[in-house]
């Protein structure tokens, strides 16, 4: 039975490092827009818990590797974590030390997840007595939560005041599902979140004026640097690219990070630069160690923010928890919350917290035999066929089939409408108002935890 669990763990976790070693490496891929689908998917094929936990972690780990390949080398971001690592990374590439910049990144995101795996299964670990308690109170701590992230993402009061219209949206889709197919909907509205600014931007370039606000100035034209090795072998020792100051600061960082789980990645990331590069003088020394703090830190609050909450309550108590990882605690029939009760059937209750620390670390090793040496010895070439070769409309035309297809799955052509509808305002909201997925998946359970409770007081 062990020896069975370690062989699904290990295959599973390979498929992830792979698949999403190759993702990150194309530009503006969302981590919502890709891994949550991809992670359900794996949930919905009845993989046990192990095999999707360390799916899960290996696809995350590579991807926030990987992304620092066309952030470094071409300047334009590998997803939304990598955004904050641009400022640094152009300066660098002016610098014609490109290479270096990436060397720099993707060797703190790997120390850094070594760093934060055990720690965040340690905190978790010591408030998991609380879990009880909050899973009690989850209607409740849902609506505090959604306020306090919502008060953290790009809207701030914005973001706030549009958790009451989603909210309503949610309960009238719901309600009018139940007469339509006679029970309610949770995948379509989770799809629907995590293609929001997809479908919102497909919106506005079929309109006229929309698309008079996105105009087009051709192709735009990449210089790429020679590719240097400077190491023997395939794998190379992170602990050799970093100088000991910088294994020091990152090594510092992702620790403090680790306990983390409400605030959003790059608000965290970006406050970790600064830190980090506010006591640095000498321009290289703070370019370089600001880059691999800041992708260390990306790398520590995504499992953080995934770790904690699913270890210690089971219920997505953060941004990336209800965002990116939400099939790793809501994925109806095989995972849920219990809508009457509040009570959970996920990961918490299925694996034990051994269990999370050990294929937590596998999954991390296997991003660091697959993603970590493919960055650091062909990043070059990788960026010159995914540019030269993969067509991102091919992408979005892959994933927008595996929405559809699991939709309808759930509720037919009623689901695939609900989850144009809910992804419509989503995507509208997140545009315009920076209400962010976050937010708004927190408002899902919001709506479908604590509004029953309030009518039936009523």
């Amino acid at each position: 039975m062990i020896l069975n669990e370690i062989l699904i763990a290990l295959s599973m976790g390979l498929i992830g490092a792979v698949v999403f070693s190759a993702i990150g490496m194309v530009s503006g891929t969302d981590e919502t827009a890709t891994l949550a689908p991809l992670t359900l998917l794996v949930v919905m094929l009845g993989v046990p818990p192990v095999g999707v936990f360390t799916f899960f972690i290996a696809a995350a780990v590579s991807k926030h590797m990987t992304h620092a390949i066309p952030t470094t080398l071409l300047g334009i971001p590998g997803d939304t974590t990598a955004v904050p690592l641009l400022p640094e990374a152009n300066m660098l590439r002016r610098l014609g030390i490109p290479h270096i910049a990436l060397r720099k990144a993707i060797s703190g995101a790997i120390l850094s997840a070594f760093i934060a795996v055990p720690v965040a299964v340690g905190l978790a670990a010591v408030l998991a007595p609380l879990g009880t308690h909050i899973t009690a109170a989850a209607p409740y701590v849902f609506v505090v939560a959604a306020v306090l992230i919502g008060y953290f993402s790009p809207g701030r009061w914005t973001s706030i005041a549009c958790i009451v219209p989603f909210v309503l949206l949610v309960t009238a889709v719901n309600a009018l599902s139940k007469d339509v197919i006679g029970e309610t909907l949770s995948i379509s509205f989770f799809l629907g979140i995590a293609v929001g600014p997809l479908i919102a931007d497909l919106l506005q370039l079929a309109s006229r004026t929309g698309r008079s606000a996105m105009p087009a100035t051709g192709r735009k034209v990449f210089w790429l640097g020679p590719e240097v090795k400077d190491w023997s072998g395939y794998l190379p020792n992170p602990a050799k690219v970093l100088s000991p100051k910088q294994i020091a600061m990152t090594s510092a960082a992702a620790g403090v990070s680790s306990t983390t789980f409400v605030f959003s990645p790059v608000a965290t990331t970006v406050l970790a630069g600064e830190l980090v590069g506010s006591r640095i003088k000498h321009v290289y020394e703070r370019l370089t160690s600001v880059l691999a703090v800041k992708n260390g830190t990306t790398e520590s609050t995504y499992l953080a923010e995934t770790l904690i909450p699913l270890v210690a309550f089971g219920l997505p108590l953060s941004p990336v928890a209800a965002g990116p990882a939400a099939p790793l605690f809501n994925a109806p029939p095989v995972y849920g919350v219990d809508e009457a009760t509040g009570q959970v059937h996920n990961l918490h209750t299925m694996m034990s917290t051994w269990q999370f620390l050990v294929f937590g670390l596998v999954g991390v090793g296997l991003a660091a035999i697959v993603a970590y040496p493919l960055s650091m010895n062909f990043a070059r070439s990788a960026s010159l066929w995914v540019m030269r070769k993969v067509s991102h409309e091919a992408l979005i035309g892959a994933f927008a089939g595996l929405i559809v297809v699991i939709s309808w799955y759930e509720g037919g052509a009623f689901g695939v409408a609900a989850t144009l509808l809910i992804a419509t305002f989503a995507g509208v909201a997140n545009r315009l108002f920076g209400m962010n997925a976050g937010v708004q998946f927190m408002a899902y359970y919001v709506a479908v935890l604590f509004v029953p409770k309030v009518i039936g007081l009523a």
